[in-house]
């Protein structure tokens, strides 16, 4: 949105309103503002109004923002959002690795200072200003570019996290059989090397190879050579044409985006009654089962075992602080864009505290489930736990498939388990794109008028991308996007917002905009925590994210050095927004340069007060308060 000053004229004509009575005042001043910004502020956002309590930006009178059907909607579609694959896949082997039960220590520590502060931060910042990640910056126009950066982000997890989903829906096909493809040898797509499991035990694999890093197993050449076609690529310069059969699942993945999205929130809002709620359902079924297999409790007990040593290890912290970051989702504009779409007097403190806890707490149960599996699969092939244990796609495409392949039923424990998948990632790449076509529509209003179209054009834009992941040496532009695109990035994006948000608009007057809508300041902890902590604490995961950077691998293909420059280009193509957009809006304000300034960190609906040289952000007393 264009920030344009009121001139003299202007203000001046506004004057006579005080002899208005209230009614009459609201709808003068209504008409003001459509004049100048659309519809983007309430009345008393441009002329203070008598009473104590001025009506806040995006409240009550802007008639025209749709909101959830109901409460349960918002929550429902947040904590489908936040709980995606990562918390299968990931979290229950970082704990293992890192300590077992002692890695909950940092863990819970880095959710309460750092990750439940910057979700509420974020609810209540898009439901105050009822706004998207790009728009809702009208609070401090020149870090509007950070807007920018985390919806392009967003946009960037979409064009490779489709594609994991598509393969889940390709597993789901394939076990509508008798005998699930992954179980034996012989098929088309295996190789002379492929060796029965039951032949690979302790003895066999003790060259040093970890059963889960067996790539002759049934399982892990049908995904590697009957989903993925890797041995039809030499690297990734030798990507090949998309697959047919994972084009088709992308095509229905997609297909269910549109149509989950296409009318906002009024449809996602019901989408997400199934895709949030049907993970529970099956991990409980899956740990019901888990439990029963012989060495499962040896699984679990792995899992939970205690290790106070390993937090001596620098990276046991920085592995608890990345994933608490990444698991709760701060950052992508998804829960900006979900809280915006919140009645103003939601009590969005109540729902930050609830979903970041269930998020959290299914990561730890979703171990269990897990964790009684590979203790069966080291049972059955006489192994340790370790040789067995693994993280991301090879968890969930090769080591878990092949054990449920052994079960009495397999076909329905398939069925079941790559359902439990496809709904996870659903609802969560659901959530990216809400961010997306909610940041853009709500500052672009044509775009707006035309959502359908817009979110149609979105859909097949990242559906476009996403061709690239499916060919042959897919896997390899997947790799390269997941490490570059949303990792040191998202980082710096969250950053900035914090320090625009607790410095720059400032934690008092956020705390104000916060009691406006729910009655109560927020605690000094949450004050403190936004002002210090969570930037400290960002800035810390930002440097370490820096410091134990590598170049990209994917098993023991070493990427080429080029690749690792695309990479980077791709992280500072979103990253650039924030000076680019800064230094933009100061070239475009008019004024002197210390007004350029003034305009360029006050809130839009302040503006005024600029041209009275009252500048709140020019006095220290602004910049200690808490």
């Amino acid at each position: 949105m264009n920030t344009q000053v009121l001139p003299d004229h202007k203000l001046s004509s506004v004057a006579p309103l005080k002899a208005y009575n209230n009614v009459e005042k609201r709808e003068v001043e209504l008409i003001l503002v459509k004049d100048h910004n659309g519809v983007q502020y309430t009345s008393s956002s441009i002329i203070p109004s008598s009473s104590s309590h001025a009506c806040p930006p995006g409240s009550s009178e802007d008639e025209e923002r749709e909101t959830w059907g109901r409460k349960i909607d918002f929550l429902l579609s947040v904590i489908g959002f936040a709980v995606d694959l990562a918390n299968v896949w990931r979290f229950p082997y970082l704990c293992y690795k890192n300590g077992g039960g002692a890695f909950l220590i940092p863990y819970i520590l880095f959710l309460v200072i750092a990750g439940m502060p910057l979700f509420y931060m974020e609810l209540a910042l898009g439901q105050y200003n009822r706004e998207g990640a790009a728009t809702v910056w009208k609070i401090c126009p020149i870090f509007k570019g950070v807007g920018y950066t985390v919806i392009i982000i967003a946009l960037y997890v979409g064009f490779y996290y489709n594609v994991i989903i598509a393969w889940s829906l390709y597993y789901l096909f394939s076990s509508f059989t008798s005998e699930l493809p992954w179980l034996k040898c012989g098929n088309s797509w295996n190789s002379v090397n492929c060796t029965d499991p039951k032949l690979l035990n302790g003895s066999f694999l003790g060259n040093g190879t970890s059963y889960s890093k067996c790539k002759f197993t049934p399982a892990a050449e049908f995904y590697e050579r009957g989903v993925l076609n890797l041995h039809e690529s030499k690297g990734i310069q030798d990507l090949g044409l998309p697959r047919w059969q994972l084009t088709l699942c992308l095509v229905v993945v997609v297909f269910i985006l549109y149509f989950s999205l296409w009318k906002g929130v009024k449809s996602s809002g019901k989408v997400v009654y199934i895709t949030a709620t049907m993970p529970y359902v099956v991990l409980f079924v899956l740990l019901i089962r888990g439990i029963t297999l012989p060495g499962a409790m040896d699984g679990i007990r792995a899992y939970l075992h205690i290790d106070f040593n390993q937090l001596n290890n620098p990276t046991v912290w920085i592995d608890a602080a990345t994933q608490i970051f990444y698991s709760l989702g701060a950052g992508f504009g998804v829960l900006i864009a979900f809280a915006s779409y919140n009645k103003f007097d939601n009590n969005c403190y109540r729902d930050a505290l609830l979903t970041s806890t269930v998020n959290c707490v299914t990561s730890f149960f979703s171990g269990f489930a897990i964790f009684s599996v590979l203790g069966y699969m080291a049972f059955k092939h006489g192994v340790k736990i370790e040789d067995v244990a693994t993280e991301g796609a090879g968890l969930v495409f090769i080591i878990y498939p092949e054990a449920i392949s052994t079960l009495p039923g397999s076909t329905f424990w398939a069925i079941v388990f790559f359902i439990m998948l496809l709904t996870l990632g659903i609802d969560s790449s659901m959530g990216g794109m809400e961010a997306v076509i909610t940041g853009l529509t709500d500052d672009f209003k044509i775009l707006k008028r035309n959502r359908k179209l817009f979110t149609f054009a979105t859909a097949f834009g990242t559906f476009l991308v996403a061709l690239l992941c499916i060919t042959n040496g897919g896997i390899y532009v997947l790799t390269l996007l997941d490490t570059y695109a949303a990792g040191t990035s998202i980082l710096f994006g969250v950053l900035i917002e914090a320090i625009g948000v607790s410095w720059f608009y400032g934690v008092d007057r956020f705390s104000e905009d916060i009691e406006r809508m729910m009655g109560f300041k927020p605690g000094l902890y949450w004050r403190l925590c936004w002002k210090f902590v969570s930037p400290a604490f960002l800035l810390f995961v930002v440097v370490a994210s820096i410091v134990t950077s590598t170049g990209v691998r994917y098993d023991d293909y070493i990427f080429p050095r080029w690749s690792n420059v695309v990479g980077w280009a791709i992280a500072m193509s979103s990253m650039l927004f924030v000076p680019f957009y800064a230094i933009y809006k100061f070239i475009t304000v008019p004024g002197t340069l210390k007004e350029k300034i003034a305009y360029c960190i006050t809130p839009e609906h302040e503006h005024h007060l600029v041209a009275e040289g009252n500048v709140r952000q020019f006095k220290l007393k602004h910049w200690l308060a808490i």
